[in-house]
């Protein structure tokens, strides 16, 4: 059982099923998600409860080594788990304070075509406790507060559905780090079913869809997952989850010279996006060894940027910070070897 995974009542219940005071939940879960704190002998727990909870797993994650943007203060971090893999996460500094990149899984089985994270597969699921570690272990070695979180590192979050939630629920809670569901983005390739399942829960985060083209031979060739889930199923969920949380949803759109920058895919985007209250998000596709084409130029950029706003769409285009850390997500765990 990891204790640093688990729910305050849920704290609570472990405790009173073993004779102890309902309260010694609230002392252990400030210490471990207020305070941040892993050295439980030091905590403000009886000899008791100490005893009680030694057989238990408090998941510890390391930093491996951070990595800093000479461009800008943008710094990678490679995180070293107890079973020695390891994942990543960005750090970003603007104007507003930190926002951060957080892994959900130990690689990724999705398959897409120009992403890093999933050449190995996928590895395994991270707990709830190794999610909130990520942020832990930057804050208090950084010695600052991040402020905004985005699941877009390692992994595909709606395939680590259960623990993904309660990492979320864990980061919101008032005794813990207290962070507003506004300020946490989950970024999904477009697991159909599981949009659903979100819907339902219908907490006030923020919704990304991973969505790169716009039809179906052309995005079943560059996202496997759009074998299973088509644009079909895909919009149908995303009609759903609009419905059902009136939120704003973000289509994370990466350009790639030639195959989804035309007017033709102006076009059907127009199509899809019908009836979705939205926001797309234009990146300039980071190139990776393993996939062989080339990002637009700034002209071409734009010129896509201009027919999206002329059919009435909000379009930004992602600023690039820390590009000479590691152009893509997943490519430095690749790269590093642990001893």
């Amino acid at each position: 059982m990891e204790l640093n995974s688990l729910y305050l009542d849920e704290l609570r219940e472990f405790f009173k099923e073993r004779g102890e005071k309902a309260f010694r939940a609230n002392q252990l879960f400030t210490f471990l998600h207020e305070k941040k704190r892993k050295d439980i002998e030091n905590s403000n727990l009886s000899k008791n409860a100490l005893e009680i909870i030694k057989c238990e797993d408090v998941v510890e994650t390391k930093i491996f080594k951070i990595f800093d943007s000479k461009l800008d203060e943008t710094k990678k971090i490679l995180f070293k788990l107890w079973d020695n893999n390891l994942i990543e996460g960005v750090l970003m500094k603007y104007k507003h304070g930190y926002s951060q990149c957080i892994s959900t899984q130990v690689g990724c089985r999705m398959g897409c075509d120009f992403c890093a994270s999933t050449k190995d597969g996928l590895v395994r699921n991270l707990t709830a406790a190794e999610m909130l570690n990520q942020v832990y272990e930057i804050e208090n070695t950084l010695n600052i507060n991040v402020s905004n979180f985005i699941l877009m590192g390692s992994g595909e979050p709606l395939d680590n559905f259960d623990e993904v939630i309660r990492f979320i629920k864990l980061l919101h809670d008032k005794k813990g780090h207290n962070t507003s569901y506004r300020n946490i983005t989950i970024s999904t390739c477009g697991i159909a079913d599981r949009i659903i399942d979100l819907a339902n829960i219908n907490l006030p985060i923020n919704l990304a869809i991973s969505l790169h083209q716009t039809n179906d031979i052309d995005r079943s060739n560059l996202m496997p997952v759009n074998k299973k889930y088509n644009l079909s199923k895909l919009r149908d969920s995303l009609i759903y989850y609009s419905e059902k949380t009136n939120n704003r949803i973000t289509f994370e759109y990466t350009l790639i010279k030639n195959q989804n920058d035309g007017i033709k895919n102006v076009e059907e985007l127009k199509s899809f996006a019908k009836g979705i209250k939205c926001h797309i998000n234009l990146i300039p596709l980071n190139p990776i060894d393993e996939f062989d084409e080339k990002r637009p130029n700034n002209q071409e950029i734009n010129h896509f940027k201009n027919m999206l706003e002329e059919k009435g769409f909000n379009v930004t285009t992602r600023r690039e910070l820390g590009k000479d850390i590691s152009a893509s997500c997943g490519q430095l765990r690749r790269s590093v070897e642990v001893n």
